[in-house]
């Protein structure tokens, strides 16, 4: 007879939900550096590896540049590896973002979203996610503390599958120190899902290989060519990871997720967890109202999920994008604005959409903001960009 373990389920935050996740599957090598909002992912891996939880390697280093270019080093030997990191320092890291994507190395990193200096905030926004969205690393966006916990493990299936690396992103604050019910998954399952594999290149003493050398123009172009193929491949295979891990422990989340989308006329999309549930609450209360209201929620942004983006947005008579970070000087200065916009002329798609910018350095968005939109989709359906929650 087939005996039914316990369900596991902890009161958690986002960020303790991907400490979780990260000893699930077992990682070798950890590099840390502290910022906030991410110090408490590290601080809760320190306790694991004190405890004798985690069997892991924790290297303490001397700034974020330095966290990522050491796991980039561990992870070029075959070493399983994480790292943490927000705002300035996924800033300070920047230049180790393409050298570890150039390497193909299946590196996995959380990251809270947290507003630019200056001046300085230490609150939410996605400034230093967005900053980074076209460095070849493959980017989640998770909406509760639950897919934060359920993308970690994804991601590394994902990462050493696609040989890539792989960010998993979410609200600063209003995710990383709130607290939400999270079910935990046995850890040899886990670890069942994310086997070990050997890559086919790693440095090794008993078989030199060279990483990083000098390409001449001859080859350059080419090998950029292949993180493009990379990528493609990576958009394949995190609906198929997806589907997977949905087969295996009975959660999934698609790379768009929808909300009363079935017969909706209008609109709003969003990233993150925080817009996500104002805006579902704001289409319930638009439909009250006699409004046809519905939200798209984008969870993978990295390779964009073009196809299933058109989908959702197919029948709608208007939409609004709620981006939570500036593109400065850009036609439209919202970044997932942009990507749709993009996709949407490539295909021949024409429909009215508005760029609103809320939410930056984690200004308040309230459910009423979210509704005002809704209305004002209905009642002037237009093009444009429109800073929400701005004093002017």
């Amino acid at each position: 007879m087939m005996v039914q373990k316990t369900k596991q389920v902890e009161a958690l935050t986002s960020n303790y939900a991907a400490a979780y996740a990260v000893k699930a599957v077992d990682v070798d090598v950890i590099a840390v550096y502290p910022i906030t909002p991410q110090t408490t992912i590290i601080e809760k891996l320190s306790e694991f590896i004190a405890n004798g939880e985690l069997n892991a390697e924790i290297i303490h280093v001397e700034s974020e540049h330095s966290a990522l270019s050491a796991v980039v080093g561990a992870s070029a030997t075959g070493a399983r590896v994480f790292t943490a990191t927000s705002s300035q320092g996924l800033e300070f890291a920047h230049e180790v973002l393409h050298i570890a994507s150039g390497f193909r190395l299946p590196i996995v990193m959380a990251v809270p979203g947290r507003a630019l200096s200056a001046p300085i905030s230490i609150h939410g926004d996605y400034s230093d996610v967005m900053n980074a969205r076209d460095t070849g690393w493959v980017i989640y966006i998770a909406a509760t503390a639950q897919e934060v916990y359920d993308t970690v493990i994804q991601a590394y299936k994902l990462a050493e599958s696609v040989l890539l690396p792989v960010m998993v992103a979410y609200d600063g604050f209003l995710m990383s120190h709130t607290m939400e019910p999270v079910e935990l998954n046995d850890e040899e399952e886990v670890r069942s899902f994310v086997p070990r594999a050997a890559r086919p290149y790693t440095l090794n003493p008993r078989r030199p290989v060279t990483m990083g050398p000098l390409a001449s123009p001859d080859w350059y172009y080419e090998l950029k060519y292949q993180q493009v193929l990379a990528l493609r491949e990576a958009y394949k295979a995190a609906a198929e990871v997806d589907a997977q891990y949905g087969r295996r422990f009975g959660r999934r989340y698609g790379l768009v997720e929808g909300y009363r989308m079935e017969d909706a006329d209008y609109a709003i999309v969003v990233y993150g967890g925080a817009a996500y549930g104002n805006a579902r609450e704001a289409a319930d209360r638009a439909r009250e109202a006699g409004i046809a209201a519905g939200v798209v929620r984008v969870r993978l942004y990295r390779p964009f999920p073009t196809e299933e983006v058109l989908k959702a947005l197919e029948g709608v008579k208007a939409f609004a994008v709620v981006d939570r970070a500036i593109m400065f000087g850009s036609p439209a200065e919202g970044p997932l604005y942009k990507d749709i916009a993009t996709a949407m002329y490539i295909h021949g798609v024409d429909k009215p959409a508005l760029n609103v910018i809320h939410g930056i350095g984690q200004r308040p968005i309230y459910v009423e903001d979210m509704y005002k939109i809704y209305a004002a989709l209905r009642e002037n359906p237009r093009r444009g960009v429109v800073f929400m929650g701005v004093r002017i």
